[in-house]
């Protein structure tokens, strides 16, 4: 069975649809306003429009991006009108995410592409991050997977204790060390306890700090160094937690870890508190890096598997 998949239930729907409602509110009525009175896509309309996309934080490039893809539409149908703008919309929406997730998002349920499958989570502190982990730790345990947790940001005790709480609540347990310790020691001790326990998904969590990107980069190489002492192809996954309340802020982060590190997948936290859910369109098309989750609540089960379709189908849904 394959890693990745499609794991989009009832269930999940609901709980985006209700995550994305102040993105959706915002977003959908600058788009009556843009297109009110009109009966043909014009140039008014196209600025219009780039309006509202701009204020929805989808930024400057994505957007023109899907202007320009949109004008193109437009200057092959003379008589396109807006009632058809919409649809228009949602197909350039979803063509501009579909090469940033060339990698469909995991399917908890099915099977996992090494064992123990190591993931080392990064991202500034207050994103979510250990929130983040302890979601991903109650899905994989609720799939029937054994987790271990790994506790390496050292420097904050209010980091190792807020992951000890999640590891309580979830049932898994976590490898932790005194405040202060070595990071890469952590991870290390992660790893060789997984294997010596037979756990299917190690998820290690790494310091928030980003004032000093040369010290971050050399301990993020440390503990990968460490880490492949023990599995020469770990860590499987490079997990970058942004907040997407921030809009272009989490853009800023973005640059700056991916620039000091070999992040291979995005989870996109804290959507269902803000009207900036656009941000997902502008970090996935930039940074070509797959957006593998997307957090829409408080409870575990509001971390859900990022899906282009669903995500856009339910931006522009009415209701």
């Amino acid at each position: 069975m394959s890693f990745f998949g499609k794991l989009f239930g009832k269930k999940e729907k609901e709980s985006l649809d209700q995550g994305l409602q102040k993105t959706k509110e915002g977003f959908l009525s600058k788009i009556t306003k843009a297109i009110a009175g009109k009966s043909t896509v014009d140039e008014e309309v196209l600025d219009n429009l780039e309006d509202a996309l701009v204020s929805a934080d989808v930024g400057i490039d994505t957007t023109v991006q899907i202007i320009e893809r949109i004008e193109q539409r437009v200057a092959k149908d003379k008589y396109l009108n807006t009632s058809e703008l919409n649809r228009l919309l949602q197909q350039e929406i979803e063509a501009v995410l579909v090469d940033a997730q060339e990698n469909k998002s995991y399917n908890f349920n099915t099977e996992l592409p090494a064992k123990p499958f190591v993931m080392l989570v990064v991202g500034v502190n207050g994103v979510g991050k250990t929130t983040t982990i302890g979601k991903l730790a109650y899905n994989f345990k609720k799939a029937g997977k054994s987790v271990l947790l790994g506790a390496a940001d050292t420097f904050r005790a209010a980091a190792v204790d807020q992951l000890t709480i999640w590891s309580e609540r979830v049932g898994v347990p976590i490898v932790k060390q005194a405040m202060g310790s070595d990071p890469a020691s952590v991870a290390f001790d992660t790893v060789q306890s997984g294997l010596a326990k037979g756990v299917d998904v190690i998820i290690i969590d790494t310091a928030g700090r980003l004032h000093n990107k040369a010290h971050l980069m050399d301990e993020l190489g440390k503990i990968r160094r460490v880490v492949q002492k023990l599995i020469p192809q770990a860590p499987h996954e490079v997990m970058l937690v942004l907040d997407g309340s921030t809009g272009q802020n989490a853009l800023e982060q973005a640059k700056h870890f991916t620039a000091t590190t070999d992040v291979s997948a995005l989870t996109i936290t804290k959507l269902d508190g803000t009207a900036k859910g656009g941000v997902v369109l502008a970090i996935a098309n930039q940074f070509k890096i797959p957006v593998k989750f997307i957090g829409v609540g408080e409870k575990m089960e509001d971390l859900l598997v990022f899906d282009k379709h669903e995500f856009v189908d339910s931006l522009f849904k009415l209701g």
